[in-house]
């Protein structure tokens, strides 16, 4: 399960850059903490986290139960659409909130397809 292992870790660090982009943006936009609001583009950023944070959550134990019942390779390519979805939500939410749902849906689909498979696999294997 290297693979799985390599994209478990690209999610962290891809996390980890977010919360390096908004701390960032605190300092550019004057936000001190422990405020969450102010300027609607340092919002941005920290919506874009605080999302990734939620979807994270849902992926990772979605990605390893799906890999154990299922071929590992496949999940880490399903896994790395995840990871695309992340940026693209990125790039896009933190342009044009109303531009976010494609990166969106590469996000939410990959964590839904994972969440089934694994489903699938555990009750298949309880039969």
């Amino acid at each position: 399960m290297p693979w799985v292992d390599l994209v478990t870790l690209l999610a962290v660090f891809q996390f980890l850059a977010m919360v390096w982009l908004v701390g960032r943006a605190r300092a550019r936009y004057k936000v001190r903490a422990p405020a969450t609001t102010g300027d609607e583009g340092f919002e941005r950023w920290f919506r874009v986290q605080q999302n990734t944070l939620e979807t994270l959550i849902m992926f990772l134990p979605s990605l390893w139960i799906a890999a154990h019942y299922w071929s590992a390779t496949w999940m880490a390519l399903i896994g790395c659409v995840y990871l695309i979805g992340r940026v693209l939500y990125l790039v896009s939410y933190v342009r044009d909130p109303r531009t976010r749902t494609l990166g969106y849906v590469l996000s939410i689909a990959p964590v839904g397809v994972l969440a089934a498979l694994g489903i699938i696999g555990a009750i298949r294997s309880l039969l």
